[in-house]
């Protein structure tokens, strides 16, 4: 056994406090939120029930984990309702606009420029006109 797969496989959770599994060894009955979502499933406010663990070098700690749930108390996702779908589009519209030309820019403003391209680079398309 690698040191590696040691320090993640901790089923009974007396070193991390949750049962912790390798990367893609985690028993049956267990899945992620992405997991769960594919499946149409979400969590429903049940506790995080174990965690799987890989060593990950670009991060600070060293490991990259991911939590997860108990397919047995996982709810079905609500379904999309009018009035959800209204306010996703508003919001949506809502990143599309420009605040200094309040126009739609048919992408998602960057947050980095806080407006759109054209307005955040001007002198580069008056030239090309």
């Amino acid at each position: 056994m690698s040191p590696a797969f040691g320090k993640c496989y901790d089923p009974t959770g007396t070193t991390w406090g949750l049962a912790t599994y390798p990367w893609r060894l985690a028993p049956d009955g267990y899945a992620t939120r992405r997991q769960l979502r594919a499946r149409g499933l979400r969590p429903g406010g049940q506790p995080i029930a174990a965690q799987v663990m890989r060593r990950a070098r670009r991060r600070k700690s060293g490991v990259s984990v991911a939590y997860l749930y108990r397919l047995d108390l996982a709810k079905p996702v609500r379904p999309m309702t009018p009035a959800r779908r209204a306010a996703l589009a508003k919001a949506m519209l809502a990143r599309r606009t420009c605040p200094q030309c309040s126009t739609d820019a048919g992408y998602c403003i960057p947050t980095s420029l806080g407006v759109c391209v054209t307005c955040a680079y001007p002198d580069d398309y008056t030239e090309a006109a």
